[in-house]
């Protein structure tokens, strides 16, 4: 519940206020006298009877009726305080800074369930408990440093941690990135991150609001809610990046499947994050890298011009967008030449675009206004320029900051020499502009950039999935487990998914004369033990029946065997597609080359179900495996667009089929023409 009276209150009290500036109630004060809150400030105190020049109220019932309190005192007090505050103040917000609630101990958590049912109970808004507080234009109701620049355009950051906040706003701050505002959530009782993308999303004025969200996530308490308003808000025209922390302990469970091995809650964050259109980033530096990316122009291709007066840092960061999937395109023929008479000699205009240590803040301007107007190919321009150099800075920095406010394509500059050149750096910055000072890091921020996917679509074509035979199916089975391959047949050919003729029975005449029918060779394979190939339960390429009923002979002797399978044998490329059920998160879909390698190489892409045709074929060709489904040295490529289509089918299956929690289809054979699920496995858990 996020109301007026947490984002614009006209009167603020701070519950254990103090002198010491050296603790949160003295700092919230401090910074609330610093950031110039226009209301009625109140402090409430028994030890002082004067706070910073305030006067003291000795407890919070002297005071008048409130609209937000800030709270920093025992833990063991904040209940009481809350409860007076609410019923007899009308307060209706509460920011409680204060520890040593559910993030410590069982007695804690049964304080802080007391202080959000009140204020359930009284439609107050709760930040908190446990956090750095709410920075706005309006107050700076935290008690942290530094207190970034704000402005109406900066970025609105939101972080389930108070102390990385405050590292991030040191990252931000040092690179020129301004901020709207900033929100702590803390142990997120009431208000957690989901709850702030919701009132943004659904508030959102695009010609008001900041564009730009920056998240610090620990906990995803709801994943479809956080799926659904960062879709919404990037669809009208935001941009989001996110750290999500604390995924690397899920990956060790163990699992009876590829899938399960393969899959874990980390895969299921990196899945709803490309569904929701979010940059995901892994460092604090990252981050705040992708967020000053933001506040420029979006690039719009993929090729680009470095104008930088040294060599080395050139080539690294030729070689850093390369690797990411950037451009630098070279520069030849006559505009290129035309632009190097210009240039002192010895300059280069191949890309990196040199003009060497000795070049003019003139020669940069010209240099930008070639790339900008005149290199047809080229989407945006790097300019690196620091120290040693052998011109006036304040001179070069005043050429680039007018060309960034001319230039339509973007300009990223790299200054990196912020500790010798910090006058002038910090002289660029004042000025509204941001700064990259290493060139790999932006470049690593760009390959997150158009690397993230649109947000997905939110209606999914079904196809002609029969949901209710798939239904039936599932509902019949009464236990947990491993289904038959009956099963397994009976919902793909409900779902669509194409499978290869086969026959399971215990009896060998009938697998013989099911043989002899559908024609030689033919595969048979053991039905019982979950990993075939380990236990030696498939023999390939059949070629009579004698063969065949020796092969049945030894299946059945196999441990945990029931029956045997037999499927004419096909040829093809094996792929794979498996999915495994994350709670609160839905089905993570996974496909990638089949076989044995799915499990060795681990080349797989993930989306979170359901997942529309045109996703899929994203993730197909994201795979590192890709040019084997296009067709390498003379083979024909495979039908990706029947692969996407059963990836699209499975996952509308696995909609209606929550109780499928983990499914390897394995191999699936395809070529030019077909794609088919050879073998698949499917658990259940009812």
């Amino acid at each position: 519940m996020i109301n007026k009276q947490l984002l614009k209150p006209e009167s603020i009290v701070v519950v254990g206020g103090s002198n010491n500036t050296n603790k949160p109630g003295g700092t919230v004060v401090r910074n609330l006298i610093s950031g110039e809150f226009k209301g009625a400030l109140h402090i409430v105190n028994p030890k002082e009877d004067e706070v910073q020049g305030i006067k003291v109220f000795h407890s919070v019932d002297e005071i008048p009726p409130t609209d937000l309190a800030i709270l920093v005192i025992a833990a063991k007090f904040c209940p009481e305080t809350v409860e007076t505050l609410a019923k007899e103040k009308q307060v209706r917000a509460f920011i409680i800074l204060s520890a040593g609630f559910g993030e410590e101990t069982h007695e804690g958590a049964v304080l802080e369930q007391q202080i959000l049912d009140t204020c359930e109970r009284y439609g107050a808004a709760l930040i908190g408990p446990n956090c750095i507080g709410l920075l706005n234009s309006w107050h700076h109701s935290v008690f942290t440093k530094p207190i970034p620049k704000l402005d109406p355009k900066g970025a609105d950051f939101i972080s389930g941690s108070g102390a990385t906040a405050v590292f991030i706003l040191e990252s931000a701050v040092s690179k020129g990135l301004q901020f709207n505002s900033v929100w702590s959530i803390g142990n997120g009782k009431q208000i957690g991150i989901e709850s702030v993308l919701e009132y943004m999303d659904n508030n959102f004025d695009p010609k008001k609001d900041s564009k730009v969200k920056l998240l610090y996530i620990e906990n995803i308490s709801e994943p479809q809610k956080l799926l659904r308003h960062a879709a919404s808000l990037i669809r009208k025209g935001c941009r989001i990046a996110a750290i999500k922390s604390g995924t690397s302990e899920s990956g060790s469970r163990a699992a009876s499947s590829h899938t399960g091995a393969i899959a874990s809650s980390d895969t299921a964050v990196d899945a709803l994050f490309k569904k929701a259109g979010i940059v995901r980033c892994y460092s604090r530096e990252e981050l705040t890298t992708v967020g000053c990316v933001f506040t420029l122009p979006r690039i719009m291709g993929k090729n680009c011009a470095i104008v930088t007066h040294a060599g080395g840092p050139g080539v690294m960061l030729t070689d850093a967008l390369s690797k990411g999937g950037l451009n630098v395109p070279s520069l030849s023929g006559k505009i290129a030449d035309e632009l190097k008479e210009q240039l002192f000699a010895g300059a280069s205009t191949a890309n990196p675009i040199d003009i060497l240590a000795t070049g003019t803040p003139e020669h940069l301007g010209i240099t930008i206004d070639y790339c900008e107007k005149k290199f047809d190919n080229i989407d945006a321009i790097m300019v690196i320029f620091g120290t040693p150099g052998l011109v006036e800075l304040w001179d070069a920095y005043e050429v680039l900051h007018q060309k960034m406010k001319e230039c339509k394509k973007p300009i990223y500059p790299i200054l990196p020499s912020i500790h010798t050149a910090a006058p002038e750096v910090t002289d660029f910055l004042s000025k509204g502009h941001v700064n990259f000072s290493d060139e790999v890091t932006l470049a690593t921020a760009l390959t997150r950039i158009i690397n993230t996917p649109q947000p997905a679509p939110e209606t999914v074509d079904g196809f002609d999935v029969n949901v209710k035979r798939i239904r039936e199916v599932i509902d019949h089975i009464d236990q947990d487990g491993y289904i038959t391959p009956k099963d397994i047949t009976t919902m793909f050919e409900s779902a669509g998914i194409p499978t290869v003729p086969e026959f399971v029975c215990d009896s060998k005449n009938a697998i013989v004369d099911f043989a002899e029918k559908c024609g030689y060779p033919v595969v048979a394979k053991v039905v019982g033990p979950v990993h075939k190939s380990d236990v030696g339960g498939v023999t390939l390429n059949v070629q009579d029946a004698q063969q065949l009923a020796s092969e049945f002979d030894r299946m059945m002797k196999i441990q945990d065997a029931t029956a045997v399978m037999v499927q004419k044998m096909i040829q093809g490329t094996e792929l794979y597609i498996g999915a495994k059920y994350e709670p609160r998160f839905g089905h993570v879909i996974l496909c990638g080359l089949g076989g044995i390698f799915v499990e060795v190489l681990k080349d797989v892409a993930s989306g979170l179900a359901p997942i529309a045709k045109e996703d899929a074929l994203t993730m197909i060709k994201s795979l590192k495996g890709y040019k084997i489904i296009q067709g390498t040295r003379g083979q024909k490529p495979l039908n990706e667009q029947k692969y996407a289509e059963i990836i699209t089918r499975l996952s509308v299956l696995l909609h209606h089929v929550p109780e499928i929690k983990e499914i390897d289809i394995n191999p699936l054979l395809a070529n030019e023409n077909d794609v088919i699920a050879v073998d698949a496995r499917i658990r259940i858990e009812k």
